[in-house]
C-alpha cells in the first residue's frame, strides 16, 4: 500500500530544508554525490547507497529537463529507498516502471519534488489543459497526472481524464 502522507511530508520535509526544488542542489545540500557518466547509456539515472554514501549516477546525455526528472526520481529512492538499496534490494532495470512499487513512490516524490500545487492549480485555474500546464511546469504530463493523483489521495479532487502512462520514459529519445 502506498502511503501517500508519507511521501508528500518526506518531499516537502526536504523542500523546506533546502529551500530550493531544484535537484541538483537537493542531492548537494543533502549530502547526495551526484555523477554524471557518459558511458551509462543504458539507463537514465541510477541510485547507490553502499558504505554509507548516497550516490546516484546520471545519463549526462539526456535533455535538461528529463535529466532533472530522473534526478529527482533517484532522490526519492534515496529519501524513501535507501534500506532497499543498502540490502542490494533496489534494483532498476526498468526506470520508471509504474508496475513496481517502489518506482511509483518515486516518481510520485519527484512528482512533489518539482510540481509546486499553487503553481499547478493557478495554471488550471487561468484554463491550461494537462498538457500545457506540464510544459509550463517543464515536467513530462506523465509525472503531473501523478501528482494530481497523489493529490487526490490527500483529500484533493481532481478529475483525471487518463491514468499516467506506465511506459513514458522507456521510449525517450535524447
Amino acid at each position: 500500500m502506498i502511503d501517500s502522507v508519507k511521501i508528500y511530508e518526506k518531499a516537502h520535509s526536504l523542500l523546506r530544508r533546502s529551500g530550493t526544488n531544484d535537484p541538483v542542489r537537493l542531492a548537494k545540500e543533502n549530502g547526495i554525490r551526484v555523477y554524471d557518466v557518459p558511458n551509462l547509456t543504458d539507463l537514465l539515472g541510477m541510485y547507490v547507497y553502499r558504505w554509507k554514501s548516497r550516490i546516484i549516477l546520471m545519463n549526462p546525455n539526456i535533455n535538461p529537463v528529463l535529466y532533472r526528472m530522473v534526478l529527482a526520481h533517484e532522490i526519492g529512492h534515496d529519501q524513501l529507498h535507501r534500506d532497499l538499496a543498502a540490502n542490494g534490494e533496489l534494483n532498476e532495470f526498468e526506470l520508471f516502471n509504474m508496475v513496481d512499487m517502489t518506482e511509483y513512490e518515486a516518481n510520485a516524490c519527484a512528482a512533489h519534488l518539482l510540481i509546486d500545487e499553487d503553481e499547478m492549480l493557478e495554471c488550471l485555474q487561468n484554463g491550461y489543459d494537462l498538457a500545457q500546464t506540464a510544459s509550463a511546469l517543464q515536467v513530462n504530463i506523465n509525472l503531473l497526472l501523478i501528482k494530481a493523483q497523489e493529490m487526490n489521495r490527500l483529500g484533493m479532487e481532481f478529475r483525471l481524464p487518463y491514468e499516467p502512462d506506465a511506459r513514458f520514459f522507456r521510449d525517450t529519445k535524447y
